[in-house]
């Protein structure tokens, strides 16, 4: 049996075997790919988690620790001296100022007169109306002339014609008739004189005024147009020169009562709804401590602030005058334990709904929402969201972009 012929290989003799590459040069490059893209990936969080904290140095802000402790619930408000009572100069007729007789800032009498005005067509329409009254009381007094000497003559003819009657010789009709002539022209005078003193009344009445003080426009147009101080006190806000136009209703200053005085302020829209009169305001004046309350609060808003009026509960601090500048804290209820926070221009930035929070190795500070109650000028009232011992930046936010972490740079200033 012939001998199998030898199986054939995988390789020919003309084929050359090569070495196997080592693993690490197979997989090296998509090692260092991965490598490259993941460290990459870091760099790009690790980035944009740093741009995304806003830095702030901290010698610009200002932090305060929150604690227990007791809240004393009154505001701060700038308050100003100013006049019990204010009387105002009002035209009550138009013209052109003719003379002003004392300087802005002068102490007057009441119904010391201050400005002269000039109207020639109202002093014409008055002098038109005192003629007319003029011609009807002329008039009067000759219809009244003319009944006397009718009633002496009618009088005479009666003396005669009586004896004539009683000689029989006039017809009683006759005498009758004359009688009752008579007595028409008794009557007549009667009414005339009544009409005449009603006439005079009114007359009187127009140039004078009645009882109430009112007077008629025409006939005390002349007196209006001379302005006369309505009190006592010091003139302020003059606005008069001679050979100006004022017109009916304008107002030419105003006096001020000048020895009893009111304290004013303008108060956050925040409390208008806490002030009430009655309340208590405390102020100081040289070293001195002094009590007023809320005598009147106009519910008008303007520019965020509404006005009160205080009244003094006792004599007033000597010296004062209209202007001066004084701070007065109104009390608004009475001292209660509570979680405080210092007070600052954060709550103004937030409402009082959030705030940043230091963590507690000082690098950084973290927005947390949080619910604030009641505040006064040095705290805030915590309600929930904050405990006590943790710090709270409470300068201001405005500026900062939107964000919910904070880097600190330096040590910043703790109350």
């Amino acid at each position: 049996m012939a001998p199998l012929p030898p199986e054939p290989t995988a390789f020919s003799s003309q084929d050359r075997v090569l070495a196997r590459k080592p693993v690490w040069r197979r997989y090296g490059l998509v090692a260092v790919a991965v490598a490259v893209l993941a460290g990459g990936g870091v760099w790009l969080i690790r980035g944009q988690g740093a741009a995304a904290a806003y830095k702030v140095p901290l010698s610009q802000v200002t932090i305060g620790t929150v604690r227990e402790g007791a809240f004393d619930d009154y505001i701060a408000v700038r308050g100003a001296v100013a006049p019990y009572v204010t009387a105002y100069l009002t035209t009550e007729q138009g013209g052109t100022v003719k003379q002003v007789l004392v300087e802005d800032g002068a102490s007057v009498k009441a119904g010391q007169a201050l400005i002269v005005l000039s109207n020639p067509a109202l002093q014409l329409q008055v002098a038109s109306q005192q003629l007319a009254f003029e011609q009807t009381r002329l008039k009067y007094q000759q219809d009244l002339l003319d009944i006397e000497h009718k009633l002496s003559a009618l009088k005479s003819d009666l003396a005669r014609d009586k004896i004539l009657l009683d000689g029989n010789a006039l017809a009683p009709s006759t005498y009758q008739h004359e009688q009752e002539e008579y007595n028409y022209y008794l009557k007549l005078r009667e009414t005339t004189i009544a009409s005449s003193q009603v006439q005079q009344k009114v007359r009187t009445t127009q140039l004078n005024g009645d009882q109430s003080g009112k007077s008629d426009l025409a006939s005390a147009g002349v007196e209006a147009l001379t302005i006369r101080a309505p009190m006592d006190g010091q003139l302020t806000a003059l606005d008069a020169e001679v050979g100006q136009s004022k017109a009916q209703g304008s107002v030419l200053g105003q006096v001020n009562s000048a020895d009893r005085f009111k304290l004013t302020a303008q108060v956050d829209q925040y409390y208008l709804g806490r002030i009430t009169e009655g309340q208590e305001a405390r102020f100081t004046v040289d070293g001195h401590d002094y009590r007023a309350h809320v005598a009147k609060v106009y519910p008008q808003v303007v520019n965020d602030a509404f006005k009160a009026d205080f009244h003094f509960d006792d004599a007033p601090p000597a010296g004062m005058h209209i202007g001066q500048a004084l701070d007065l804290k109104i009390e608004l209820g009475g001292s209660a334990r509570a979680m405080l926070l210092p007070n600052g221009p954060f709550y103004q930035d937030t409402g009082g709904n959030w705030v940043f929070v230091v963590t507690p190795d000082g690098a950084a500070a973290v927005r947390r929402t949080v619910r604030l109650g009641r505040k006064n000028p040095d705290n805030v009232e915590v309600l929930d969201g904050l405990r006590p011992g943790e710090r709270v930046i409470v300068s201001g936010y405005e500026g900062w972009p939107k964000t919910d972490r904070i880097l600190l740079q330096n040590n910043p200033t703790t109350h």
